[in-house]
């Protein structure tokens, strides 16, 4: 095979996207931003990144992932961490050749959901995005190779400007590593004992002013008719997201207004009964009619052609709903704060908003039991009522609404 000459080049997503493949060999650039960071574009098309540094007189060149598999930013990282450890005596190298055998972060991580997080956490896609995110580059070290230091300043760097996802991530690698204990690894938690960032808890929710722009964008005709009763559901239910994504027409009661969800798609693992008010039932039934007129009616409220039969990505709509409405600051979560709290309003007691929204806490479980379904209702519809009335411009008195509680 052979190479060309070392081009300089200052690495960008963009600019090495564009970079053609050699006819034959490989061609090698080095970043003029990072020195030691070099790209290696093989006749195959592959583009891989490399640490390039000699140690001892020796020239080392140690390979440190594919473009495709990694961004610029966490190959520089990674070489910046690369050439910390050979400043103090360490050699990438002979650590790598030391450490074959051992078990490798990806490899953990593969482990980890498959036999941990798939089966238990409705939240797994949560755990494969933030390790595609930040802990690629570190996907071929080896457990004992990964220190305090290094999760430290990872958590550090994120947290800069996301302290929510570093607070995740930072979750996340303290169960990867305790999962890696239960199957026997002997090495420390290096997660273990770092102090998280603290998060400020949100509270924002809608007021009657902003109801009645949402339900007008809503009601736009760039709103397809989906995300319209998505979100005017998510609204007149405060169910959570994952909840509604999934909803099946088996699970609804409309003739007694109740949505059962079953303990395996519940976030507390336990049955969760759903009150469904008037105006919501409405929507559903007008779901329910069209569905029905389909050639293959679909098993879900809320059907996709995707791989889960449902809809899971809502972020593009819920911009557009945002931008119509002219609302700022507003999440699509912040509808479930927003039914709380307009329960609140209507002097609802907590216990009873927290059974309404399938809260579980210790300190109220006790009366949540005693609870009958009645008030529920009472509250639920009461809301969905002053909710709706606000859509309209017409809002209902009530005191101001307290800072809601989650």
């Amino acid at each position: 095979m052979t190479k060309t000459k070392t081009k300089k080049l200052t690495f960008t997503q963009a600019a090495i996207a564009k970079l053609p493949k050699p006819q034959e060999g490989r061609a090698y650039y080095a970043d003029a931003k990072t020195p030691g960071l070099y790209l290696a574009v093989w006749d195959t098309g592959v583009k891989t990144f490399e640490l390039y540094k000699r140690m001892g007189g020796r020239p080392t060149r140690l390979k440190i992932g594919r473009f495709s598999e990694i961004t610029v930013q966490q190959a520089r990282d990674e070489v910046h961490r690369m050439t910390g450890q050979m400043a103090e005596g360490h050699n990438p190298a002979d650590d790598r050749r030391k450490a074959r055998g051992e078990t490798t972060v990806g490899e953990l991580f593969g482990m980890y959901m498959e036999l941990h997080a798939r089966p238990r956490k409705r939240t797994w896609q949560g755990d494969q995005a933030q390790f595609d995110r930040y802990l690629a580059p570190w996907k071929t070290h080896t457990l004992s190779s990964i220190k305090r230091a290094d999760v430290a300043s990872l958590h550090n760097k994120i947290g800069a400007d996301h302290p929510y996802s570093a607070n995740r991530l930072l979750a996340m690698l303290s169960a990867m590593f305790n999962f890696a204990s239960d199957q026997g690894y002997e090495g420390p938690n290096p997660a273990k004992g770092i102090k998280r960032f603290k998060e400020q808890s949100r509270t924002r929710f809608l007021r009657g002013d902003e109801i009645q722009r949402f339900f007008q964008a809503l009601r736009h005709e760039e709103t397809p008719e989906l995300w319209r009763d998505f979100f005017a559901l998510s609204l007149l239910t405060g169910a959570r997201r994952g909840n509604m994504e999934s909803m099946k027409w088996a699970d609804l009661d409309l003739e007694h207004g109740e949505w059962r969800i079953p303990e395996s798609e519940s976030k507390n693992k336990e049955p969760l009964l759903v009150v469904l008010a008037p105006e919501a039932v409405e929507f559903l039934n007008c779901r329910d009619d069209a569905n029905k007129g389909q050639d293959k009616p679909s098993e879900y409220v809320f059907p996709s052609f995707g791989k889960t039969g449902h809809v899971t990505e809502l972020k593009n709509a819920w911009k557009r709903i945002m931008a119509l409405a002219e609302i700022k600051d507003c999440r699509a979560h912040d509808l479930r704060r927003t039914h709380g709290s307009w329960q609140a309003a209507n002097g609802t007691s907590l216990a009873i908003i927290g059974k309404s929204l399938g809260h579980k806490n210790i300190a109220t479980t006790q009366i949540y039991a005693r609870l009958d379904l009645g008030p529920v209702k009472v509250s639920v519809h009461a809301a969905a009522a002053a909710m709706m009335a606000a859509a309209k411009g017409k809002p209902k008195q009530h005191k101001a609404l307290p800072a809601p509680t989650r």
